[in-house]
């Protein structure tokens, strides 16, 4: 949705139906490159109500060392396009260090994130010599150990996801030393300042920073307004805000899960030039010079997607043999047919090959991005699934990857072992799905399986894999609680709270972590706060085997009951009947149920064998 004034009417009339925005609307927001056009829409949003839209809602403060000027409604157009309804509070002007430091940054409680606009100022001496650059490189080092200091008090009394970046040198700094030495002097020192901001992010694990210096070295438009910063103390134009915006946006979508998780690829003109079908699979364009390098360079970069967890999809109208011909013989393919979990090469409507993909990888058309060039198959796709988001190869292949990656669909905090492992573990799917088919009864090809179960209580090594979990997951998802990496870690190290991880593995190879939950100890009743199951394990019992061991676990400490929630989502309705499934009973209306362990409970399955039992419940 490209067109500024469809756009628009399309944002008014949502706000005024009181719904959100469509899938497909809101793709063209996080795609927007007019921040005049991105302020007014978040201006329009801002009367979009968390009762009225379907949105996860999100919490966010903002704090500055200057005048926010049009940063909250470009961080609203941002937050609703990624697909979060967000709650913005702004800091008082001039009050940035001491709600840093007294945590009083937001009203109603922590926020979930907590994002810091600063400029130059902050950092520098109010006055400086031109003749003494070592006065100001030190003042520098002095105001970057307070502001680590401040962060570092920060992290320590709010859960919230903290969102710092990197500054620009403003010329009329640089110009004041008329030496090159000095200036070369200076130029270190503040790139010392920005390395030293970015390391923040290894230091504190709720603390992300975006390098915005380097993000604004690629825009068409000026950072900064003189005029503006000397009128109203606002140092960034729109374009500049709108850049940390988007990125601050991202990050909220990796936190939330809602990031995507499959990418889906043409073929003829977009991993090769050329129609296949016409030119054969040695006329087809793909490495040398150009336009070949530019298709080489994305399947490069869709390589990389790959080995940080992306799932490949591969969707082309195509004559099978011939493709597959192309795929394994030509000397400079890089994506050869064992980099795609799902194959579909055939004449039938795209729509349908997604739809079909996606249920042979357990996942929603939502977690799709599609790429091609055809814009009548992507509208084709857009009508019939209009979740599905859209990146069109047409025209310069020069722009084939940053078309894919600027948007950021795939973005996570973290990249963890699970991740990387993804794709073959989704591939390894339809190799079960091959062997179920040889089974009179689904129980005979369980225990054919042999399923392997291992839960265990979280380490500080497992914390960024059972919070990615927790926001990621939707369909097995008890109550909705998304409990981040710090309140995951607290619990973890909490005896009054248990934190564990269920890891599976089969016949077919190791699934990894695939679920986890979290629970209140209490000295009678156990409470479990959230428990979630990754869907490509759904239908295999590794959730009533979750419950026995936790049961026995809640027994040996003294427990008498053990008690769960079910809370209502428009995703996680296959997993209402659980808890009556394992043996609880309904306690009260508000979706508790309850076991009393003093009258036992269901063992787990018999086809599901736990090594680590004996050894976690003794």
């Amino acid at each position: 949705m490209s067109n500024s004034s469809t756009l628009l009417e399309a944002v008014r009339s949502a706000v005024e139906e009181r719904s959100a925005p469509s899938a497909e609307v809101r793709a063209g927001l996080v795609q927007l490159t007019d921040p005049g056009l991105a302020r007014k829409l978040g201006r329009l949003l801002g009367g979009l109500q968390a009762a009225d839209a379907d949105l996860p809602p999100v919490t966010l403060a903002v704090l500055a060392t200057c005048t926010v000027g049009p940063f909250e409604p470009l961080l609203r157009t941002s937050l609703v396009g990624v697909g979060a309804l967000p709650a913005i509070s702004v800091g008082d002007y001039g009050n940035f260090e001491f709600a840093l430091g007294s945590g009083a940054f937001a009203e109603g409680g922590d926020p979930d994130v907590l994002a810091c606009l600063m400029e130059e100022s902050y950092f520098l001496p109010g006055d400086w010599s031109g003749g003494d650059v070592e006065a100001v490189t030190s003042h520098l080092q002095a105001r970057l150990e307070d502001f680590r200091s401040l962060i570092g008090s920060v992290t320590k009394h709010s859960a919230a996801t903290v969102v710092l970046h990197t500054l620009p040198l403003p010329a009329e700094v640089r110009e004041s030393f008329l030496s090159w030495r000095a200036r070369a002097e200076l130029a270190r020192a503040w790139h010392q300042l920005n390395a030293d901001l970015l390391a923040l992010a290894a230091d504190h694990r709720q603390v992300q920073v975006v390098d915005l210096v380097s993000l604004l070295a690629d825009q068409p438009f000026p950072a900064r307004d003189a005029r503006l910063h000397r009128y109203a103390d606002l140092p960034y134009t729109d374009g500049a805000l709108h850049v940390l915006a988007r990125q601050v946006a991202r990050i909220v979508q990796a936190r939330m899960g809602l990031s995507r998780k499959v990418l889906a690829l043409d073929l003829d003109n977009t991993l090769w030039g050329g129609v296949l079908g016409e030119v054969g699979a040695t006329g087809v364009e793909l490495g040398g010079l150009y336009p070949g390098s530019c298709f080489l360079n994305l399947q490069r970069s869709a390589r990389r997607l790959r080995e940080q967890g992306v799932i490949l999809v591969l969707a082309s109208k195509n004559d099978a043999e011939i493709v597959e011909d192309a795929l394994g013989n030509h000397p400079e393919m890089l994506l050869r047919s064992d980099a795609f979990s799902v194959t579909a090469v055939n004449w039938s409507p795209k729509a349908d090959n997604l739809r079909q993909a996606a249920e042979s990888l357990s996942l929603s058309t939502g977690s799709f991005v599609f790429m091609d060039d055809s814009p009548f198959e992507r509208g084709q796709v857009a009508s019939e699934l209009p979740e599905v988001v859209l990146v069109s190869a047409e025209g310069d292949p020069a722009h084939l990857v940053n078309s894919l990656l600027a948007p950021g669909w795939f973005d996570v905090l973290e990249l963890t072992e699970t991740d990387r492992d993804r794709p073959a573990l989704y591939r390894t799917r339809a190799l079960r799905n091959d062997f179920q088919g040889g089974f009179g009864s689904s129980e005979d090809y369980l225990q054919a399986l042999g399923i392997e179960l291992r839960i265990e209580p979280v380490t500080p090594f497992g914390v960024s894999r059972v919070a990615q979990l927790a926001a990621r997951t939707n369909q097995f998802n008890l109550t909705g609680i998304r409990f981040d990496e710090a309140r995951t870690a607290a619990m973890a190290t909490d005896p009054n709270h248990l934190v564990a991880s269920l890891s599976v593995s089969d016949r077919f190879g190791d699934e990894g972590v695939v679920g986890a939950f979290w629970v209140d100890c209490g000295e009678q009743t156990w409470r479990v706060l959230n428990m979630v199951l990754s869907c490509r394990v759904l239908s295999r019992g590794i959730e009533l085997a979750a419950v026995d061991w936790l049961a026995s676990r809640a027994e040996q400490a003294g427990a008498t009951t053990l008690q769960g929630s079910f809370v209502t989502s428009s995703k996680n309705a296959t997993a209402a009947p659980f808890w009556e499934r394992a043996g609880f009973r309904p306690a009260a209306e508000d979706g508790t149920f309850t076991l009393d362990l003093r009258d036992g409970w269901n063992p787990a399955p018999s086809w599901i064998t736990q090594p680590d039992r004996e050894r976690a419940t003794r």
